[in-house]
């Protein structure tokens, strides 16, 4: 089983929208590791460690936002991944 590690930013309408909560229980029911954020400048920034489909599918929803989200760009970048273990919302 390999294991992928990506580097998300959201930017948008994507803050006080239940972005960070949606994708972290996302994230726990498909066994992703890693962490989401709010940043300063207003986007939602996220690493997502785990197997590749569903890391995929986490970037898919980071695409589209829940419901209320207005997701204008979406950064994706590829990263070695750090042996991550469960998934937090941290802090900026």
């Amino acid at each position: 089983m390999s294991t992928v590690r990506k580097r998300v930013v959201v930017r948008g309408r994507v803050q006080g929208v239940f972005f960070r909560d949606t994708m972290r229980r996302m994230a726990e029911s498909r066994s992703v590791c890693g962490w989401v954020r709010n940043r300063e400048d207003g986007a939602v920034e996220a690493a997502l460690e785990g197997e590749p489909d569903a890391v995929e599918a986490i970037v898919a929803f980071a695409r589209e936002g829940p419901r209320g989200a207005a997701v204008e760009d979406v950064e994706v970048a590829d990263e070695e991944p750090e042996g991550a273990s469960g998934f937090q919302i941290t802090r900026s």
